[in-house]
């Protein structure tokens, strides 16, 4: 049975989806679902200007369609501007997967999720993302070969989140430079909020250069294993807004600098590894404001997509990704110096820029 026959659109408001704050312009939006697995999920397309759309796959317990159609909408327009500002011929694309409740075979449901990216005939290429790890991609390798994540093959990268760590790291490097003045992070204090799979890395990295940490996660077992191997202080997720840090660093979801947040920050530098860190670019403009130096989350967290780019290449390459890794640091200063030459929010130099590289590919997009 061909992969159309085997889905369905989620009922919804569709007709709402252009006029909503999250849509920009996106090429596509395409809702699947699959009543054997229990799979329902949303893949959108927002840019393919400098190649075929490329991200993540995020499963999340989202509390309803509305919730996980706006996610999708800002990380996929996240992912344009990742992959521009990481110089990579890809465009940007995004999907979300509504866990099922209760108990489902999760093989099946994410080979099912492999036959609706397949059914995008290459448009969109698929990895890792929040609650998603290579297991999942390897199902979803056995319908689709527009994934990437893999564990096996001649190309096969692996799970991401150690480079996406070692970017964020050297861009908290960068931003520390830039508000510090001082090249080494040995005493300098970060939060860390969520130490999963990026978060758990990039604490051992800060750990090794010497830097004190504080950490929180809502998983108290996964929390206590990193606070343990990188010497760091323990405190309530709630609370982590209130430490006394150099660094904050969101490693988890997005949304986390908001109106009530925001005044709870006690640090100079806002640099970590969640997607759409602000709920609003008015809280970014706000953080310039207060004099805290913000690294724009799809710049300094590019590492993950770096790697799979090297995958997707078909050849991966070591070299070309540790390269990649430091024109990124580059990328970031470059931001943190426009801004401050222009007295603008870094947010605002980075989506500037990352428009700029995509309206210069569209006219060679038209002729190729």
């Amino acid at each position: 049975m061909a992969a159309p026959e085997l889905f369905e659109a989620v009922k919804g408001p569709l007709m709402s989806v252009f006029e909503r704050p999250s849509f920009d312009g996106h090429e596509s939006v395409h809702f699947f679902s699959d009543a054997d697995t229990g799979l329902k999920t949303i893949i959108a397309i927002h840019s393919t200007a400098l190649g075929p759309g490329a991200g993540g796959a995020r499963m999340w317990t989202y509390p309803s369609s509305e919730e996980a159609l706006r996610d999708v909408l800002r990380l996929s327009r996240g992912m344009s501007y990742k992959n521009a500002m990481a110089d990579l011929p890809l465009g940007g694309g995004k999907a979300v997967i509504l866990k099922p409740e209760g108990g489902f075979d999760r093989p099946a449901l994410f080979e099912a999720y492999g036959r609706c990216v397949d059914a995008l005939g290459g448009r969109y290429i698929t990895a890792e993302d929040v609650g998603v790890g290579p297991d999942d991609m390897r199902a979803v390798r056995k319908a689709t070969r527009h994934v990437a994540g893999l564990t096996e093959g001649v190309a096969a990268s692996g799970d991401p989140s150690p480079v996406t760590a070692k970017g964020i790291f050297n861009g908290i490097r960068t931003s520390v430079r830039r508000a510090f003045g001082r090249d080494d992070l040995a005493g300098v204090r970060v939060a860390v909020q969520g130490v999963g799979h990026v978060g758990g890395y990039l604490c051992d990295f800060l750990a090794d250069a010497g830097a004190e940490l504080v950490v929180t996660d809502v998983d108290k077992d996964l929390l206590a294993a990193v606070a343990e191997r990188a010497g760091a202080e323990v405190v309530a997720p709630n609370v982590i807004y209130d430490a006394e840090v150099d660094v904050f660093a969101p490693c988890a979801l997005g949304a986390v600098i908001n109106p009530e947040t925001i005044d709870r920050l006690r640090c100079r530098v806002v640099a970590g590894g969640a997607n759409n860190q602000l709920e609003s670019p008015e809280m970014g403009t706000e953080l310039a404001k207060r004099g805290v130096l913000y690294a724009p989350d799809y710049v300094i967290n590019g590492g993950g997509i770096i790697n799979v780019a090297a995958e997707i290449a078909g050849d991966y390459d070591p070299a070309w990704v540790a390269a990649k890794l430091d024109q990124l640091s580059a990328t970031l200063d470059e931001v943190f110096e426009r801004a401050a030459a222009g007295g603008r929010p870094p947010h605002e130099i980075a989506d500037q820029m990352a428009r700029e590289r995509i309206a210069a590919a569209k006219p060679e997009m038209a002729h190729a």
